[in-house]
């Protein structure tokens, strides 16, 4: 007799190759549409499931992982960020927890950099000139002026992967580097990038001239930036986010820029995602803010490499392994 496969629910779309490489595997329930998989739908899926591959677009919380039925061991998360799962009520059933990092790391240091490039010369305000025809005077000496980067002082608040990924590209910018982290990266590191180690959060916010925010969302870094931090920038400062938007205290981001407290900013995650704040979108007309809608790992190779991930996640543990990238209590 044939062994059963596991019964595999995804919640969103995912690339064919992915899919088809699941159905191989798996007995895979897919998501009918690319939306988010409603609490209900996904509740009555999890009754029978061996193993939820969830997306940062669905909130596995502890009532939800109450109603899974008594197969489900394993949630093998399509993403890094795991904030939306409610991981000590999982380990506290006995499931299991996966995510894909590493594998999304290039491709959101190089939209981070875009951000700051963008935001500090105006592309985005730019972009838009010649399509609403607003181009009727030619080249002017004091047309569309922006910020030079070259020598300006960057501040990154995560110097995990993506944070050193981003100070490679920014070294190559000219851009002087500065991070703040939990803990000091090794010697090592820190000379091949020359970065410049801040303990205090507080110090290096009111020495930089940019800052990029790559550290996850956790109960410890909700509003890390907040009303009080946020001030304490210079007024001709920029602020990237390309991790969580729950790192930044928006509202206070929003009011501060329209004071004129701070620059301008690039944001490309927001606290209640997809819904941004209309004080953002208006900034964001005004060329004070640029906006996107969450693609700083939208490539196809990412999410290929993602899927590839998932699924060695789910095999090793299927095959009574531990798998590669389960998350433990001590990463909480």
């Amino acid at each position: 007799m044939s062994k059963r496969k596991p019964l595999v629910v995804v919640t969103r779309r995912l690339p064919d190759a992915v899919e088809t490489r699941m159905r191989e595997l798996f007995d895979v329930r897919l998501s009918s549409d690319d939306a988010p998989m409603a609490a209900e739908t996904m509740a009555a899926a999890l009754r029978d499931a061996d193993v939820l591959v969830p997306t940062v677009t669905d909130e596995i919380d502890a009532g939800l992982i109450a109603q899974a039925g008594p197969n489900l061991r394993l949630i093998a998360n399509f993403g890094n960020g795991v904030d939306h799962i409610d991981v000590a009520a999982a380990l506290e059933r006995g499931i299991t927890v996966t995510n894909t990092p590493g594998v999304l790391t290039e491709d959101t240091a190089d939209m981070t950099m875009a951000l700051i490039l963008a935001v500090a010369r105006r592309v985005a305000e730019g972009a838009r000139i010649i399509p609403d025809d607003e181009w009727t005077t030619g080249w002017s000496p004091t047309w569309m002026l922006g910020r030079r980067i070259t020598g300006k002082r960057l501040g990154i608040v995560g110097m995990g992967r993506i944070g050193q990924a981003l100070a490679k590209r920014a070294r190559a910018f000219g851009l002087q580097i500065h991070y703040h982290n939990r803990r000091r990266v090794p010697a090592a590191i820190e000379g091949a990038l020359d970065a410049t180690y801040w303990e205090s959060l507080d110090q290096m916010l009111a020495r930089v001239d940019i800052v990029s925010v790559n550290c996850p969302h956790t109960p410890a870094t909700y509003h890390l930036l907040s009303a009080r931090r946020l001030k304490l920038l210079k007024p001709e400062a920029v602020v990237v986010n390309t991790a969580r938007g729950e790192v930044i205290d928006e509202n206070a981001l929003a009011r501060l820029i329209e004071g004129g407290e701070i620059s301008a900013a690039g944001l490309d995650v927001f606290e209640q995602e997809p819904a941004v704040s209309p004080r953002l979108v208006k900034l964001a007309r005004q060329g004070k803010v640029v906006l996107l809608p969450h693609m700083g790992s939208a490539t196809y190779e990412s999410r290929i490499d993602m899927g590839e991930k998932v699924i060695i996640n789910i095999k090793t543990f299927m095959d009574g392994h531990r798998p590669p990238d389960r998350i433990l209590p001590s990463m909480l």
